[in-house]
């Protein structure tokens, strides 16, 4: 399905230099920010207070999240819990405080709406468990990139696999550096959006490179820079579509999602729009300087058995 056919091959690697320059800038002041202001973790990683509440009637979670930040506490996590009515609280850990005295004046301000609030639990996260979440989350990424270059290597060749990983990669330390500058909350929602990021991106670049193969195989007079810029210009109808329909619902959770899901919707909104431009100026330029060729891919033959009879350009030599 297309929306449009382009007629004329865009000459993207005529800029390749240039975008990658810029791609660099971007990724040294994420990495930059990184090291300099880190990221802001929620209680998941830090650890806190947890409590769970019960209402007679369906909870109105943004009028109970106004109250618990109005006490004074920072990221307050609420939302609901199994049913409308029961709803579930973090609180950060805060010095000299205990749970106990935590949760204490928390009921005290939720009593004030609603005297017929009940208590269900209330339980202290140790920062030692969100120490064992990093080190989980931190492994899961590591096995995600090395499944995805397994992957890459055997179905094209290893200069595929290190461009395309370079261009996730580069999409996944940009969206940390977006949420490390401007301080948002990094939290496990925002951890499973950066690890869908990394095999969202990755198809593309599998579907930019497959047609790189398959121009290869057609087009015996084109040189690597015009199969490149055949492949991505031919497959840019299917990446509107793709990435289209994909932010429209990206977009519903960002815009009506609430708080719970709305820096899960942002890190994803950042990861689609960069691994669209990591696909087209950053994994295909990298596989261009790396020397991708017809024989990487395509096996030299002799005769012609191998040359399509509709094709224009086949019958020149390789």
């Amino acid at each position: 399905m297309e929306f449009f056919k382009i007629r004329k091959d865009i000459p993207f690697m005529r800029h390749a230099l240039v975008f990658n320059v810029i791609s660099f800038t971007t990724f040294a002041l994420a990495v930059f920010f990184l090291f300099s202001r880190g990221l802001h973790l929620s209680v998941e990683f830090t650890g806190g207070t947890v409590m769970e509440v019960s209402y007679s009637q369906p909870a109105d979670v943004e009028k109970v999240r106004g109250t618990v930040a109005g006490l004074g506490f920072t990221d307050v996590q609420v939302q609901n819990f199994g049913t409308t009515r029961d709803v579930i609280i973090r609180l950060p850990a805060q010095k000299g405080v205990t749970t106990a005295q935590q949760s204490d004046k928390v009921m005290e301000a939720l009593r004030t709406g609603d005297p017929q609030i009940v208590l269900r639990r209330t339980e202290f996260v140790g920062p030692q468990v969100g120490e064992e979440l990093a080190q989980d989350g931190l492994k899961a990424l590591a096995m995600v990139v090395v499944g995805i270059m397994i992957y890459l290597a055997f179905r094209f060749e290893w200069k595929y696999a290190v461009a395309a990983i370079i261009a996730n990669l580069h999409d996944v330390v940009i969206i940390l550096g977006f949420f490390a500058f401007f301080q948002w909350e990094f939290s496990l929602a925002v951890l499973a959006a950066v690890l869908a990021v990394l095999g969202y991106s990755v198809n593309e670049s599998v579907v930019i490179f497959d047609r790189i193969r398959e121009n290869f195989r057609r087009y015996r007079k084109m040189d690597t820079v015009q199969i490149i810029d055949n492949a991505i210009t031919s497959t840019i109808s299917r990446t509107i579509i793709t990435h289209g329909s994909t932010q429209i619902m990206v977009l519903s959770m960002l815009l009506f999602g609430g708080p719970t899901l709305f820096y899960f919707a942002l890190a994803l909104t950042i990861g689609i729009l960069f691994g669209i431009y990591s696909s087209v100026f950053v994994a295909a330029a990298i596989a261009m300087w790396l020397g991708i060729k017809r024989e990487d891919l395509v096996k030299p033959s002799s005769g012609k058995k191998d040359e399509n009879p509709n094709d224009p350009n086949a019958g020149a030599a390789v």
